[in-house]
């Protein structure tokens, strides 16, 4: 299940529950499809003319690990929602495997039929699969450079899957170097716990960048050795990074500058450096 923009629009095991979906809906207004999973809540979106493009603006944030993982081999996402991280990144980096991971069949329809994901290929994999099930599989870890985590299901109250043991699993698929982004509510209180739990896996290495609309804070995490990049060369990163995935990269870097010590848990927003 996808993540949410903040916006209206005894000693045996026990059985394991029979799971009920919400119903999976769509709207468009002013050129913008949008996903539902029979709420008011956006799920997703596409701009019509452009339906590569991220169109909301938490979703490119998602793209933030760009700015230190520069040629990555494997990507991953879990929830796939209308699949904009998932197209953009099997367009954007030929030399990558693009995974998306799903729980719910009908989004995966839902994204092929009215988002324009592509079918599986030999560099695409979507996979109707839950993602705690996904990150614990011993054969993903070491997997993956990036990993996009959106989970959130028709309440939109907060992460689905939010818990340490989760999230060191996560790390557990990472490469080192090699980063998670996550989609938060800076507005709930699923916010707090949630980056106690990325804190706690990943040894305080997470920074929350600014909220952006409707209250989506997207957490960035760090697996491998410590990282120190002066702001000038982080600068100039953003620019490349720019001009080659037209997104708004700059910005990244300026909320990077302003979250407090305190705030990023680790990250230093120290005059000459960024240190994480």
């Amino acid at each position: 299940m996808k993540g949410a923009s903040r916006r209206r629009a005894s000693d045996a095991a026990p059985a394991r529950r029979r799971i009920v979906y919400a119903p999976v809906t769509f709207s468009e207004e002013d050129g913008v499809r949008y996903l539902h999973f029979g709420t008011e809540w956006i799920q997703g979106a596409m701009r019509l003319a452009r339906p590569d493009a991220i169109e909301l603006e938490y979703a490119q944030q998602m793209m933030a690990w760009s700015l230190f993982v520069e040629r990555p081999a494997a990507i991953a996402q879990l929830g796939l929602g209308a699949a904009a991280l998932t197209k953009f990144c099997h367009r954007r980096y030929p030399q990558a495997r693009v995974t998306a991971v799903e729980l719910n069949p009908a989004v995966i329809v839902a994204a092929r039929s009215m988002f324009g994901l592509p079918d599986d290929d030999a560099r695409l994999a979507v996979l109707n699969a839950d993602a705690e099930t996904y990150v614990e599989d011993p054969s993903n870890h070491g997997s993956l450079d990036a990993l996009q985590i959106d989970l959130y299901d028709a309440t939109a109250r907060g992460p689905v899957l939010e818990s340490e043991a989760f999230y060191a699993a996560c790390r557990a698929c990472l490469r080192s170097p090699g980063m998670v982004t996550v989609n938060l509510f800076g507005v709930h209180a699923s916010f707090a716990r949630n980056l106690r739990a990325l804190r706690a896996a990943f040894d305080g290495r997470v920074v929350a960048l600014p909220e952006v609309h409707d209250g989506n804070r997207v957490a960035l995490a760090f697996n491998g050795p410590p990282l120190t990049v002066r702001w000038t060369a982080l600068s100039e990163r953003a620019m490349v990074v720019a001009k080659a995935l037209r997104l708004p990269a700059s910005t990244w870097v300026d909320g990077l500058r302003s979250v407090s010590t305190e705030e990023s848990g680790g990250g230093s927003v120290a005059t000459n450096s960024f240190r994480i």
